[in-house]
């Protein structure tokens, strides 16, 4: 037996020799391992830098968050929640997650003894859905605000042909809408509530312009003994910096990303009740996700530091000035808008008196490095062909734009809508065909190089961009086309 370890160990130590010479991939950098990626992130980064960011749930998140997304955070398993984990290795994760929970109690002001909170969902939509199964069986009635009212999928959104969100194939969902005025219509809410009687009610968007009213949300809710729930998404960076209504004033349950006017990681946060916490925390894991992703709790927890400053703050009150300002000038220039305005940090612009749509101005503004998205608005009956466009302000002020730089982002926006116009007097209605004729296009060409010539004046990734008690934004980037 001995000669034969001897054998082994003799063949043995040469591989292990060898391998130990040879360069480990573990430690090559990406641009070595994996230049391809390498360099679309470089031209995605190239692209960033040099357009104008302005769809509403988009953001630019800080280089000390990215650094927790990189980091070894990665690596670990950490089923189960801090001091009950189902894998050994678990005592700095513990750390870092109660420190994220402890970080979200001080943002949101919110007392231990009336809220727990679970920062471990993998984005917004995972937390809605957690919210969900930790309240309701399958079937149950619940009420949201309709998509193309300004309602997200996750809020129970199907059509008449076919249920597209997994929230209306569980459960049976009733939307509310908002009116000819652009408003939510309470008054029709509560006559539905009253009749469909739901299990719970969901207020939030993804495309409202305005604050909401909880108190006449709770109010309906209260008929029935509906459970209230908050998808904050949007504006969880105004509620943190009391820029808006409060809604944990009203609700049950409160969720929110934390990568848009937050300003994080690509993440979700459920906030509930005392009472509902083991129910939430059940319904997280095991019933929806695994193993929490580490990495962007430590991301969220850094960007909640920033959240509770003075700084953030001036940054959330100077997101709102600028959306007042991108209104008021497309306002101006003779545009419809949703509500007429914006309370938030995002506008709906209504194209249907022009006989354009969304999906044009969004194709076209895409060609000239203006990144918006198509949207609903009142009297549409299909998201993929709605007759407006969505803007927010959230990552441009990110970059460091001020109001001034918004009269000049309204200015290009206006002459990609004229332009819009221009070419489908040529293609007709097709959007095909309008595509087609956005290439080669000399005015185009000139207006996407005067574009990438105003955005590169504004650092991506510099300190002066998110410096908002500074004149830090070139003066010269007022200056009007």
């Amino acid at each position: 037996m001995q000669t034969i370890f001897r054998q082994l160990n003799r063949q043995i130590r040469p591989v292990q020799v060898n391998r130990l010479l040879t360069p480990c991939i573990m430690n090559k950098p990406l641009q070595k391992h994996d230049p391809i990626i390498y360099n679309l992130i470089q031209l995605e980064e190239k692209r960033q830098k040099e357009g104008l960011e302005l769809i509403a749930s988009e953001n630019f998140t800080s280089k000390a968050v990215m650094e927790c997304l990189g980091s070894v955070l990665t690596n670990k398993y950490s089923e189960g929640l801090p001091g009950a984990r189902y894998y050994g290795g678990n005592e700095i994760i513990d750390q870092i997650e109660n420190l994220c929970i402890d970080r979200a109690y001080d943002a949101f002001k919110l007392e231990k003894d009336d809220w727990a909170i679970n920062v471990q969902p993998y984005s917004g939509s995972i937390a809605n859905m957690a919210a969900y199964v930790g309240i309701l069986n399958p079937h149950d009635r619940i009420m949201g605000l309709d998509l193309p009212s300004g309602g997200h999928l996750t809020h129970g959104f199907y059509t008449s042909k076919k249920k597209i969100s997994a929230t209306s194939i569980f459960y049976e969902s009733l939307p509310y809408y908002v009116d000819e005025t652009g408003y939510i219509d309470y008054d029709a809410l509560e006559k539905s509530a009253r009749s469909f009687k739901p299990k719970v009610i969901i207020c939030g968007y993804s495309a409202y312009p305005r604050d909401l009213d909880y108190k006449r949300f709770r109010a309906i809710a209260n008929i029935h003994n509906s459970y209230l729930l908050c998808d904050m998404a949007h504006f969880s960076g105004l509620v943190a910096t009391e820029e808006i209504a409060n809604p944990f004033d009203y609700c049950d349950i409160v969720t929110t990303t934390t990568h848009k006017t937050l300003r994080g990681p690509r993440a979700g946060i459920i906030f509930c009740k005392k009472y509902l916490e083991n129910q939430m925390n059940q319904a997280v894991f095991p019933s929806i996700q695994g193993g929490p992703h580490q990495h962007q709790i430590a991301a969220i927890a850094t960007q909640l530091l920033e959240v509770n400053t003075p700084e953030f703050k001036t940054y959330i009150q100077q997101v709102k000035s600028n959306a007042r300002v991108l209104a008021q000038c497309l306002f101006c220039y003779g545009y419809t808008l949703s509500t007429d305005g914006t309370d938030n940090h995002l506008l709906l612009v209504n194209l249907k008196p022009l006989g354009l749509t969304g999906s044009k101005v969004e194709k076209l503004c895409e060609s000239i490095n203006i990144s918006i998205n198509k949207n609903s608005v009142f009297g549409d009956s299909a998201a993929l062909t709605p007759s407006g466009i969505r803007l927010g302000t959230a990552a441009l002020t990110s970059r460091g734009f001020k109001e001034q730089d918004f009269e000049r982002v309204a200015n290009y926006l206006h002459q990609a809508i004229q332009l819009s116009l221009s070419i489908q007097k040529v293609s007709g209605k097709s959007l095909k065909e309008f595509s087609h004729l956005l290439e080669h296009n000399e005015e185009i060409d000139e207006l996407k190089s005067k574009i990438n010539e105003f955005a590169n004046k504004f650092p991506l990734y510099d300190d002066r961009s998110l410096n908002f008690n500074s004149e830090a934004n070139c003066d010269d980037a007022t200056n009007s086309d």
